[in-house]
């Protein structure tokens, strides 16, 4: 873990920031609390938004009828439920907050007509897949629909998260991506310009504003000089460190649950070998990159959720083993004279980037040859979603239940309908995951998916890589923000400044 370009341009940031800091006065604050963002969000229509960031801001405009608790289990939030039978469940909304941004009440006619646009073909809900088994929706009252399911779906109420818009807003036509209308904690103000949004908190009117500022060194410098209140995430370790030095600056960090990988495309004649995919998993030293890299802000992982979580699964950790990654590629028929060529795709962040060339770096020392090809995050995205790679790095970020098995695994799951991107058929995997979403004990389904997730480490159709921390850094005087281990912006409905 010599010095790297990538170190030596850090240092000389951190040097210049220091030298900047010398010359300069902090900016007076504004009324308003800013939030800088490395990208912005690409929809602010819950039926439609995808990408974390439109996710976590869709969760402070809109309400849904569950939520999740610290294990992960759904727990009521606009709505509880009952379960009638297998197939037919009803949902019960609270009395209270139920009031749409403009005046209106949130009734049971809008719950349904926000799940019957998802299921609308002609409306191309990426929530489609999922929620396709609702045969029918009927509305009993005010307060009251029932949901019927073509098939037994014990997971069902879990998947109830979409945020609710209103039915006359549908009805209308309204282009919601960017003019929201929602019943969240914050309601919209103006989306000027693709790069700063205005919301505002119901409950006493503070303003929220999130600017989007691509570059890490350019946050930094507008958190310090008081253009913006609010970081999460999306730093460099080695800027992170030094802003703990900084008087006037919080950071304050929480064990993280989204999970990092490499994903392969088992349709390729190289990395859909078994052999292969083995040999990349035991060529990577993730202790010394989470000591050296991230500076301990991760964890390892072995299976896609946190041992924490209802269905986690405590499964051994793949250890680095040369001697064992050379002789498979070997049996696979790899070696000095014929090296086996990877082309591994990243995005274009800098720290992305970095990454990817370590793991080059050490797939090397087992006779791994790895080209790193880095792009714009649209083209990145587009072309894991087509299956164009052969090897490429993602998170999956604020995962709650483990349908997202059936969802990234199963053998039908293929895109558009799903995102099992890398084409991986399994037998085993999918009775697996048919067993454990027709159980209705979760004792036993917390069995099945733990059996699962066992298959998945030994077919490795991803690599467990690791569960990145969340952080946040705040200037002096924003107090209440709370992080979350799936890092939504939830806490700034409670966040003050002095």
């Amino acid at each position: 873990m010599g010095a790297s370009l990538y170190q030596i341009v850090i240092r000389t940031t951190i040097l210049y920031l220091a030298l900047w800091l010398g010359g300069c006065q902090a900016q007076s604050s504004h009324t308003a609390i800013r939030f800088a963002l490395a990208t912005v969000p690409s929809s602010l229509d819950p039926r439609y938004a995808t990408d974390a960031t439109s996710e976590r801001i869709n969760r402070l405009l809109y309400a849904r009828l569950v939520d999740f608790d610290e294990q992960f289990r759904p727990v009521p939030a606009l709505a509880r439920w009952e379960r009638l039978s297998a197939t037919h469940y009803r949902f019960i909304l609270r009395k209270q907050d139920r009031v749409f941004h403009d005046g209106t009440r949130l009734n049971a006619d809008d719950v349904a007509a926000t799940y019957r646009s998802v299921l609308d073909r002609r409306t191309a809900s990426p929530h489609y897949g999922t929620l396709k088994l609702i045969r029918r929706i009927s509305v009993i009252d005010a307060d009251t629909l029932d949901f019927f399911l073509d098939h037994p779906a014990p997971l069902f109420p879990a998947w109830m998260t979409v945020g609710i818009v209103p039915k006359a807003a549908i009805e209308a036509g309204r282009p919601l991506d960017h003019q929201p209308l929602g019943s969240g904690p914050f309601r919209f103000v103006a989306w000027p310009q693709a790069g700063r949004l205005e919301l505002e908190r119901v409950s006493d009117g503070q303003r929220l504003v999130f600017e989007q500022v691509h570059d890490p060194t350019m946050r930094v410098l507008k958190l310090l000089r008081g253009e913006v209140d609010l970081l999460q995430n999306d730093l460099p370790p080695e800027l992170l460190n030094w802003l703990r030095t900084r008087q006037g600056i919080q950071v304050v960090t929480r064990p993280g649950s989204n999970f990092s990988y490499l994903g392969f495309q088992l349709q390729d004649a190289a990395t859909g070998k078994l052999s292969v995919r083995r040999a990349v998993a035991l060529a990577i030293d993730r202790d010394a990159i989470i000591r050296y890299v991230f500076r301990g802000a991760a964890r390892k992982a072995s299976a896609l959720l946190p041992p924490e979580h209802w269905a986690g699964a405590s499964l051994p950790f793949i250890e680095r083993d040369l001697p064992r990654a050379r002789a498979l590629l070997a049996a696979a028929g790899y070696g000095p004279d014929h090296p086996l060529h990877l082309v591994y795709k990243t995005s274009s962040d800098p720290f992305r980037v970095r990454l990817a060339t370590i793991l080059q770096q050490q797939l090397a020392e087992a006779g791994i040859q790895v080209t790193v090809s880095s792009y714009d995050w649209g083209t990145f995205f587009g072309d894991i979603k087509a299956g164009n790679f052969q090897l490429y790095s993602l998170s999956w970020v604020g995962i709650k239940s483990p349908d997202i098995f059936r969802y990234a695994f199963y053998s039908q799951s293929l895109p558009p309908a799903g995102a099992n991107r890398g084409r991986f058929s399994d037998v085993q995997t999918d009775h697996l995951i048919d067993a454990a979403m027709q159980s209705n004990d979760l004792q036993q389904q917390a069995a099945l998916y733990r059996q699962l997730q066992k298959r998945l480490l030994e077919q490795l159709p991803v690599v467990p890589l690791w569960f990145e921390s969340q952080y946040v850094v705040a200037r002096k005087g924003i107090s209440g923000y709370r992080l979350a281990a799936d890092g939504n912006f939830d806490a700034l409905s409670y966040v003050t400044r002095r």
